[in-house]
């Protein structure tokens, strides 16, 4: 098995629809998985009926999205700023930008970094109120950027975490087109070491983004593009053996085979996480979000059925579910794009204009239009 080569990929014709789709399609998932987020399965099917959560509009008020998507727009505006400036013919340091994107983003979150960390300059996202909510941010986030000092591969802060706070946020690297998707996949793992150190987080996350690239803007298929990105984190240097376990298991245990093991159902609830783990860590996350989109795949009649089958497989178990939702829900818009996405869901989400207009500002300033 050989990865995708590295070669510049051209955006699609649908490209708009693909971005709007993932970044979408994450905050869908995200806000569905956060309404049980610290829920065990057996206290989601006492509140919701044995099928557990199956829909946004059991919510019993508004609906909102996590610090997952809150993250991953923060991620993306770090990115336009970077494509502002590279539209003005000036080189940008990607991280230095990242870094000072996540700043603004802990300081919506109410808390001022210590040491000698710079004062980023606001952007038109830090003036959005909705993203002024703790939405339970991930510890290994806050507490990376709390500390003043920006981590690297090489000086990481964090050593030793690896949580899911890294993959959840980093959708919007693989939107970047007319780039080598080897330069996604540094682009996402650098970033990720600015909060994680642990090696498994760091290629989770280029793993990840790998995927979303491979879908959104290669035109990969589904299974080829999880195998493409599967053959990238088994070439990684050092490859985390506990992400190459949960990636291999993710694809084995999703084709007809794998299935056919189980009565051709999905693994769900307490089998899922037991054969995939339970998301709060980022090889666990990426696994249980990418086997929920690849196992219910067969079935699905059209895109807003699979997208349904998927979200619904990804966030009833006693894990992260938040983060497998926005995972699950990524990689569905970047494989179908907007075509995924349930209307009546988008009329519950939380404030869809804001992430469009992100998602439209990408658009201009990578295609034009």
């Amino acid at each position: 098995m050989t990865s995708q080569p590295d070669s510049v990929n051209a955006p699609p014709a649908d490209f708009a629809s693909r971005v709007h789709g993932t970044l979408l399609g994450g905050s869908l998932g995200d806000a569905l998985g956060y309404l049980v987020e610290f829920d065990s399965l057996a206290s989601i099917t006492g509140r919701y009926g044995p099928a557990g959560l199956v829909d946004l509009s059991q919510a019993d008020g508004p609906v909102h999205f996590s610090d997952d998507t809150q993250m991953t727009l923060y991620t993306l505006d770090g990115l336009l700023e970077v494509l502002e400036w590279a539209n003005d013919g000036v080189g940008a340091d990607i991280n230095a930008c990242q870094w000072l994107a996540y700043l603004r983003w802990l300081k919506t979150q109410g808390i001022r970094p210590a040491g000698k960390a710079p004062e980023p300059q606001p952007r038109w996202i830090d003036r959005q109120s909705v993203l002024h909510h703790q939405r339970a941010p991930g510890n290994a986030c806050i507490t990376g950027l709390a500390g003043g000092e920006m981590g690297t591969r090489f000086r990481p802060v964090n050593p030793d975490s690896k949580g899911c706070g890294t993959v959840m946020r980093s959708a919007p690297y693989g939107l970047i087109p007319n780039v080598p998707t080897e330069a996604v996949y540094k682009m996402s793992s650098d970033a990720a070491s600015l909060t994680h150190g642990h090696p498994a987080a760091r290629q989770s996350s280029g793993a990840f983004s790998w995927l979303i690239h491979a879908l959104a803007v290669g035109g990969l298929g589904l299974r080829e593009a999880a195998a493409s990105a599967q053959a990238r984190a088994v070439a990684e240097p050092g490859a985390d053996a506990a992400l190459l376990a949960r990636l291999d298991a993710a694809l084995a245990l999703s084709v007809p085979g794998g299935l056919a093991a189980h009565d051709g159902e999905p693994l769900s609830g307490g089998q899922l996480t037991d054969a995939l783990g339970l998301g709060w860590v980022a090889e666990e996350a990426l696994a249980v979000g990418l086997y929920a989109v690849l196992a219910t795949a067969p079935r699905a009649v059209s895109a807003v059925e699979h997208f349904l089958a998927a979200m619904r497989l990804a966030v009833n178990h006693d894990g992260d579910s938040d983060s497998t939702g926005s995972i699950a829900g990524n990689i569905l818009g970047a494989l179908y794009g907007e075509a995924a996405l349930p209307g009546a869901w988008l009329q519950l989400g939380e404030d869809p204009q804001l992430i469009r207009h992100l998602g439209t500002e990408l658009v201009k300033l990578t295609v034009g239009g």
